[in-house]
């Protein structure tokens, strides 16, 4: 029923059809996009020591007067966002679309880091804004290595 992930084992609680989600508090309807969003957050929280405090999910993005969901951000001390992340299903591509998505809720957020993930593939970008120039990590940064780029 659930997808085999490329992440880290994660303590996911799962009731019937719905997941627990460790930054909302509350169960969800388990999607296949859901399913890859907690694990990422786990994977975010356990494995590269992001705050727990720092991070939410679902954040309201008002992008030409729509409102959208960022799938999770992380907010420094500023309260700024500093990280997005997209997820999608496992069976989604990670295509240029998908870039765009996140690159447009980044016009409205302002963020270092951009992430793509289905689950089994993640891309990191860390937006050089002095060079004026996207690079492409070869790992996701633990949070300690933030803005070291």
């Amino acid at each position: 029923m659930y997808s085999q992930l490329n992440l880290p084992p994660a303590d996911i609680k799962l009731k019937g059809d719905k997941i627990w989600c460790r930054l909302r508090k509350k169960y969800f309807k388990s999607t296949p996009e859901e399913w890859v969003r907690q694990h990422f957050i786990h994977y975010l929280i356990d494995e590269k020591k992001y705050p727990e405090g720092r991070l939410i999910s679902e954040h309201l993005v008002v992008y030409n007067g729509m409102n959208k969901r960022c799938d999770i951000a992380l907010f420094n001390e500023l309260l700024e966002v500093d990280l997005i992340v997209e997820c999608k299903a496992p069976k989604v591509k990670l295509t240029e679309d998908t870039f765009f998505q996140a690159a447009r809720y980044n016009k409205v957020l302002n963020a270092s880091y951009l992430i793509l993930t289905n689950g089994i593939e993640h891309y990191c970008a860390f937006i050089d804004t002095n060079q004026n120039e996207l690079k492409y990590l070869e790992d996701i940064p633990a949070y300690s290595e933030l803005n070291k780029h």
